[in-house]
């Protein structure tokens, strides 16, 4: 893992309880990734103009401007635990939560927190400042895409979860490994909308259609409850378990984020899509105009993503 120095310096390291039993899987038969079947799994976007950002409802978002995209396809649903699994087991590759830190890069460091390592979200008490993430964050030793909680979690049984801990040249090995890349912000934002002109969600203009949540999201007051009206308590869901989108594409709201290929701030990536976390009192990230700066060097326990091919 890799992260800012001085972030790294305000978490404690510390250790994480088990994870409770795994969530049933909601989508049966999914496509395994393959090589030798380049699209196996993937959903044909046809390209065209769109409005790409909204009315800011955070300072990064707007103004919308007109974007053109070409033809691509795109993955039905976000990358699980089996699908990254199996690239491992052919490749050898190792993540870079998996991986001790440089000390000629963080050399302020000591070597306990050198340790491989990633951010782990643990909650907070009721009244937490919300200006401090390092109150619900853990930089916690050991924690990794197989270790989602750290030492003593695992994924068995979480196999249709998305993966996480994936830092984003983790993410481009994958899609490499694939012949696929990454998607751009604009590849990213025509495919979450659907087809749905101006939305703010990926699945129209109202929140909760119904009074049923459409996405993975937090309700509650965030970082200390989550309700869990959606299913899942401050926790990601197995991918494919809330209604697709117009393209018929899952989770593309909520459940973990997703890295894109555009940069912002130098070498940072932005992420899409919001996640479990989001919540309408503190994140609201969960729409398709929403961006975010995924940390430059790393992953967290509620980043994960989706490949492409470009026709």
């Amino acid at each position: 893992m890799r992260i800012a120095p001085l972030f790294a310096a305000a978490l404690a390291l510390a250790p994480v309880a088990c994870a409770p039993a795994p969530p049933k899987a909601c989508q049966a038969d999914l496509a395994i990734p393959d090589p030798a079947h380049l699209r196996a799994g993937m959903v044909k976007i046809k390209g065209g103009t769109f409005l790409m950002g909204a009315a800011a409802m955070r300072p990064e978002e707007g103004p919308a401007k007109a974007v053109t995209v070409g033809d691509f396809w795109i993955d039905q649903h976000e990358v699980t635990n089996a699908d990254f699994a199996k690239f491992v087991a052919a490749t050898g590759y190792v993540t870079e939560a998996e991986q001790p830190l440089d000390p000629k890069l963080y050399p302020g460091l000591t070597p306990n927190q050198m340790r491989p390592s990633s951010l782990v979200f643990v909650g907070a008490e009721p009244g937490v400042d919300r200006g401090d993430p390092s109150a619900w964050w853990r930089v916690i030793p050991g924690a990794d895409w197989r270790h989602p909680k750290g030492p003593g979690s695992n994924i068995k049984g979480r196999e249709t979860l998305p993966v996480v801990h994936i830092g984003y040249e983790d993410a481009l090995a994958y899609a490499r490994w694939l012949g696929r890349d990454l998607p751009t912000e604009a590849e990213w934002e025509y495919a979450a909308r659907g087809g749905l002109a101006g939305a703010p969600y990926v699945w129209g203009q109202q929140k909760t259609p119904g009074g049923q949540p459409q996405a993975n999201t937090w309700q509650g007051v965030f970082p200390s409850i989550d309700a869990g009206a959606d299913g899942y308590k401050a926790s990601a869901a197995p991918v494919g378990c809330f209604k697709p989108n117009g393209y018929g594409l899952f989770d593309m709201a909520g459940n973990v984020w997703e890295w894109t290929k555009d940069r912002i701030n130098g070498d940072q990536h932005l992420i899409k899509g919001g996640s479990f976390l989001c919540a309408d009192d503190y994140c609201f990230r969960y729409r398709p105009a929403a961006r975010e700066v995924g940390p430059p060097d790393t992953g967290a326990s509620h980043i994960g993503f989706r490949t492409v091919i470009r026709d």
